[in-house]
């Protein structure tokens, strides 16, 4: 796609904003463009008071125009009002051109919610974030009430945030196989396998160590969530090994939450889950994705409709009080009926935790290599599936309490967490909406250092600390000592263990 752009705007917002109207557009001087390529024109003016904008976007001899004005406001920064009026104009002109509304308007990034969530903080009525979200922001009414009634859970769990709070996050990132969905950072052969005896060597040293850190710092650790690849893939011994280790490290009986993400039917024992039920975890996921045999064959997943109904009733038996199950919206083969079929069944067995992705279509995929045109724009059937898990879920008394959204997401739809009363994923409202430090370890883990409210007043401070992407990488990385040297001194320069009280 080409892009010419006159006035001080944020090209990668522009990028983002125009691939949701042109999925898989490609943008660079090295793009090749012929007579259908889109080409957008866009032009930013400063004016006394305020901004204006105008957009051109243009395929073949179609075309469309926007423009708008934006006056300068208290609430919004100079930065934030161009972005607003560029996407404005930018939203308007394509939706003009294609006769097509994007669910979520000219929102972008990850946290949707964000928006509502800022309002809410500074006493906007929710009857007024969501009027907001549909007349500045294009946002259509559904998802601007979603919004709202997600950040309006978030804030409730959240509370007020200590700065002495933390979650802690361990990477197991090993699968039996790979979906051809998957982006991951995940390792399948028999090779790679071979790996675990050593990676969890060194992954026990990094735990170590990570909570004898978190204890010199005077932290309190609130969520532990052992995540992957497929942690279940470990075997009951090893997971043992694991466990028992963080048992000794940390009071996992006053944790709020402890997360063992099993995800794959095909992992999952009695075993092995009575080994984490025996070490105090209190939350884990059994994942089909998909109870359609079809599905499942097209998306590569190697366990049947009927190894998943093992799984979860072995998950069920085994003590572990909250049970998160993932589904995809949008997959390759599905329709409205086997999706809404699938959805159906998951409800009878009530988890207290359903999260509902969109497709997502990433770089790193094998199904993008398989089929280049899976990108979509209006997402066939998959808006109709999405409204029918939040119908649903309303109808059986879960709420919303966790979204996010990606890039490339089939029809531009968002991923939501829904739960039972008292059963939210705690670790992932904390991990999204960055209120206090992840602790990481293990291939690929990211540790984010979090200073929610600094003593000054600006915003939040974030420093990411990143741990090789490779297992084999992982094994031979050095850099463990120099981050915990960071860390210390992120908590000592900023002043966070010396707070006695919340902020």
């Amino acid at each position: 796609m080409k892009l010419i752009l006159n006035g001080d705007i944020n090209i990668y917002y522009i990028q983002t904003l125009c691939m949701i109207f042109f999925p898989g557009e490609k943008f660079g001087e090295n793009e090749k463009y012929g007579p259908e390529t889109p080409e957008l024109r866009l032009k930013l003016t400063r004016r006394t008071g305020g901004m204006n904008a105008r957009a051109v976007i243009k395929v073949g001899q179609e075309k469309a125009v926007a423009a708008r004005s934006l006056d300068f406001s208290p609430h919004y920064t100079e930065e934030k009002t161009a972005k607003m009026v560029c996407g404005a104009v930018v939203v308007s002109a394509c939706g003009q051109l294609l006769g097509y509304r994007p669910s979520w308007g000219m929102l972008m990034g990850v946290r949707p919610s964000k928006v509502a969530t800022d309002l809410l903080t500074h006493g906007v009525s929710k009857t007024r974030v969501k009027r907001i979200l549909t007349s500045e922001y294009f946002v259509i009414p559904k998802k601007a009430a979603l919004a709202t009634d997600v950040a309006l859970t978030e804030q409730k769990i959240i509370g007020t945030p200590d700065p002495r709070d933390c979650s802690v996050y361990i990477s197991i990132p090993f699968c039996p196989s790979r979906c051809s969905y998957c982006s991951f950072v995940s390792y399948t052969s028999k090779k790679l396998l071979g790996l675990i005896p050593d990676y969890l060597i060194r992954l026990k040293e990094d735990v170590r160590a990570t909570f004898t850190t978190i204890r010199s710092l005077g932290l309190s650790v609130k969520t532990v969530y052992i995540g992957g690849g497929t942690p279940t893939i470990l075997s009951a011994d090893q997971l043992r090994e694991l466990l028992s280790l963080i048992a000794g490290e940390t009071d996992v009986s006053a944790l709020e939450e402890y997360t063992l993400e099993g995800g794959r039917a095909d992992t999952i024992t009695a075993e092995k889950l009575a080994v984490a039920k025996e070490y105090g975890v209190t939350r884990t996921c059994v994942n089909p994705q998909s109870l359609c045999e079809e599905v499942l064959e097209n998306i590569g997943r190697s366990h049947s409709v009927e190894d998943f109904f093992r799984a979860y009733h072995i998950a069920r038996e085994s003590g572990i009080a909250d049970l998160n199950t993932d589904l995809i919206v949008g997959l390759p083969g599905d329709t409205f009926k086997t999706f809404s079929k699938t959805f159906d069944q998951i409800m009878d067995l009530r988890p207290e935790n359903i999260t509902v992705h969109t497709f997502c279509v990433k770089k790193a995929a094998d199904i993008l290599r398989q089929d280049s045109h899976i990108y979509s724009l209006r997402g066939g059937e998959a808006g109709k599936c999405v409204d029918y898990t939040q119908l649903k879920t309303q109808q059986e008394g879960y709420r919303p309490y966790y979204m996010y959204r990606q890039k490339n997401t089939v029809g531009n739809y968002e991923n939501v967490g829904f739960s039972l009363e008292g059963y939210e994923g705690k670790y992932n409202i904390y991990m999204m909406e960055e209120v206090h430090s992840i602790f990481a370890a293990g291939a690929g883990a990211v540790t984010k250092l979090v200073d929610y409210r600094p003593a000054d007043g600006g915003s939040p401070v974030i420093e990411r600390l990143f741990y090789p992407k490779y297992p084999y990488e992982y094994l031979r990385d050095e850099s463990a000592a120099e981050k915990r040297a960071r860390i210390e001194a992120f908590y000592r320069e900023r002043g966070l263990t010396e707070r006695k009280e919340p902020l």
